[in-house]
This record gives structure tokens, C-alpha cells and sequence, in this order.
């Protein structure tokens, strides 16, 4: 599933996780109108968890965040930087193979946040957020610019559509394209 010379490597997680990446995308910000109290939520390419704290917070006691990475060094930072914090039990940290995902949770939401593009086969893993999302559940796939053009990302839409997502909402985000949906099939609420 993924191409490990696309994979942002462990030793450059700083460039991933600081206050200046925040100023211009801040978690709180772009997941406010998808995360809620309660939910059970996924980071995946969890990186260092720029996205996975936040997220932690947003879910609350009550709810947990998975948080989803193929490189032990990633989630080994995640897990340095929340342990003895309020939100380290909301955090689950999964090491997923090279070609699947491998969690078995079903969750309300999927965040994948500059990591698509690392996947050489993306039909497969779209399928595989399909068993993942609960009947109403949500993704959000955000690609950087600087790396997929507009032509590509659109390759992206219509593998999103063509598995029976619908997308809901194309967000404007600072040097991105984003794109959230749910699963046209199942859910039939005219919720966004």
C-alpha cells in the first residue's frame, strides 16, 4: 500500500510537528466541523500525531483516537510526546503494514492528511476505509499541491466516487486539495 521512498522519513518528523505548520493548518480548525465528543476517529500516516493530539482533545474521555503509521520511529514519537498527558489513554497507536491498514475498529472518521500520494494503489486502500467507516461515517483525504497536481487529485474524486463515496465537502485549505466524504450506499441522511 505504501511506497517507502514517497514516505516522509522519521528524522525529518520536526518539519512535520511544529508552530509554524500550525499557523497555517491548524487541527483544530479543519477538524472542528467533522470531530464531535464520543467518537471513535483515525489518524492515518499519523506521522509524529501534529493531527492526533489535537484529535485526542476533540474526541474527548469518552472517545478515542487511532492513531496510524508504517514507521515504528513515528509512532514512537507520538507515543513520547502524549505519555503522562490527560489524553495518552485516548490514544491508540497502530503500526499498519506496508499494503493494508490492518485495523479492525470501526470508526465515525477518517483523517488522511498528506499521505495518499505516498500509496502506489490508492483503489485499495479507499476500499479498505470503506471496512473501516462505520454506515455514517466520514473521511477527509488532504494532499499538499507541491506534490499532487490537480489532475492527479482529480484521479483521486473519481476512484472516491467510483467505490460509492459521495463527497461532501471540498474544503479550502492553505497550499492543499481536500476532499471529505461518506459512503453514498449506506448512509442516507443529508447530514454534512
Amino acid at each position: 500500500m505504501v511506497d517507502r521512498k514517497r514516505v516522509c522519513p522519521a528524522e525529518q518528523a520536526g518539519s512535520l510537528d511544529n508552530g509554524f505548520r500550525r499557523f497555517f493548518q491548524n487541527p483544530s480548525k479543519i477538524l472542528k466541523p467533522y470531530i464531535k465528543d464520543g467518537m471513535t476517529v483515525l489518524d492515518l500516516g499519523c506521522g509524529p500525531g501534529f493531527f492526533s493530539v489535537e484529535m485526542a482533545k476533540m474526541v474527548g474521555k469518552n472517545g478515542k483516537v487511532i492513531a496510524v503509521d508504517v514507521q515504528e520511529e513515528m509512532l514512537e514519537k507520538l507515543k513520547n510526546k502524549i505519555k503522562g498527558t490527560k489524553i495518552e489513554k485516548r490514544i491508540k497507536l497502530h503500526r499498519c503494514e506496508e499494503n493494508r491498514i490492518g485495523v479492525t475498529d470501526k470508526v465515525d472518521f477518517i483523517l488522511a492528511f498528506y499521505m495518499v500520494h505516498e500509496v502506489p494503489n490508492q483503489e485499495i486502500l479507499l476500499r479498505e476505509i470503506i471496512s473501516i467507516l462505520k454506515p455514517n461515517g466520514k473521511a477527509f483525504i488532504v494532499e499538499p499541491k507541491f506534490h499532487v497536481s490537480k489532475e492527479v487529485f482529480e484521479e483521486t474524486k473519481k476512484a472516491v466516487k467510483r467505490l460509492g463515496f459521495e463527497i461532501i465537502n471540498q474544503p479550502k485549505l492553505f497550499m492543499s486539495r481536500g476532499i471529505v466524504f461518506k459512503n453514498a450506499i449506506v448512509n442516507t441522511s443529508k447530514e454534512t
